[in-house]
């Protein structure tokens, strides 16, 4: 299985680097792929002209493979009871940290994957294209194989597993309840069926052809090996990345991964309507890390967003996204391709 894998994606080591949107960009796909692993871009949150930017300049740093990771999620309908009612949970907050509450924007601010967006990749041909939150129509999944892309995406359950398998994806990632970020759940919304890394993937393997990729709270090589011994055919590591310089994890951010507080995290909707996992702050605190007040995703994260501008402004994290997983052991401040060579030496 191990060697399959690096023969589906080219790569030298069974390391893939997750994609987490809002704390890199290219420098540090580039400096993973170079290394030998999958290095990974996250889309979801570039306009076109920013993501051929961060094209270009990934073949312009490499001739090794690389994944682009796209969201899928449903355009969702919106409420504007519920967006009233999520803004008035937030007015004290506004009116603490000054923010003029009216002139608070609204809507999405990550975008799913569209058809224009293929052609744009065409131009590119990203040989590995990962998504989240499912797949998207299967028209688009034969335009992006047409220069040969692998087509990734998330499981969180063993019938998500099977749903991707049945639809011919060329990998599948089984990602535990301990990964850090969005949880890629897509068949079901009850937290209760997500489960632990280590539980989850020898229920995928068993159950599926398709070569598995284990993903949380997996930090170091030992974890690696681990993950291989139970039949993964790689492992997703992100967390551990975000002390590396090549990463643009924040300053505040940084520190709190470095701190005891980064032993505490929970999976919550606050910042952006769906579950995703991060360390625990005042506004988790405060409002609960599952609020049923929450507009879908992505639309709870526009009257977030102020809130973390003014507070990291003024040298706070209170309102900001800590992404993280459940094992920030692995973080280390060193460059992206020696933490790789790391995390492989058990492979």
């Amino acid at each position: 299985m191990r060697s399959s894998l690096r023969a589906l994606f080219g790569i030298e080591l069974p390391i893939i680097q997750a994609p987490m949107a809002g704390v890199q960009g290219s420098p540090l796909a580039i400096a993973v792929s170079n290394a030998g692993g999958l290095g990974s871009l996250p889309c979801a949150m570039l306009g076109p002209d920013a993501l051929r930017a961060e094209l270009a300049a990934i073949k312009a740093q490499t001739t090794k493979p690389y994944n682009v990771n796209f969201f899928c999620h449903p355009t969702p309908t919106p409420d504007p009871a519920r967006e009233a009612a999520w803004r008035a949970t937030l007015a004290p907050y506004y009116q603490q940290l000054g923010i003029d509450a009216s002139v608070v924007a609204s809507g999405p601010v990550r975008a799913a994957f569209a058809p224009e967006l293929v052609e744009l990749l065409a131009e590119f041909k990203p040989p590995v294209v990962s998504f989240h939150f499912g797949l998207p129509a299967p028209e688009l999944l034969a335009r992006l194989r047409r220069w040969g892309a692998k087509i990734v995406s998330s499981a969180t359950t063993l019938d998500e597993a099977l749903w991707l398998e049945a639809r011919g994806v060329d990998a599948i990632i089984a990602q535990g309840l301990e990964a850090g970020g969005h949880r890629g759940m897509f068949l079901s919304d009850d937290l209760t069926r997500q489960v632990g890394t280590f539980a989850l993937l020898p229920q995928i393997v068993r159950a599926v052809k398709t070569p598995v990729i284990a993903a949380g709270g997996i930090a170091d090589a030992n974890g690696v090996a681990a993950a291989l011994a139970l039949g993964a055919a790689g492992v997703q590591i992100g967390t551990a990345y975000l002390l590396c310089p090549e990463a643009t994890t924040s300053a505040l951010h940084r520190a709190t991964l470095a701190s005891d507080a980064a032993r505490h995290t929970a999976i919550t909707n606050v910042f952006s309507g769906r579950p995703a996992r991060g360390i625990v702050n005042r506004v988790i605190r405060e409002l609960g890390a599952m609020s049923a007040v929450a507009p879908a995703f992505p639309l709870a994260a526009a009257a977030m967003m102020p809130l973390r501008a003014a507070a990291e402004a003024r040298g706070s994290s209170d309102f900001s996204p800590l992404w993280s997983g459940q094992n920030p052991s692995g973080c280390k401040e060193i460059a992206a391709a020696q933490l790789t060579r790391e995390l492989a030496a058990r492979a």
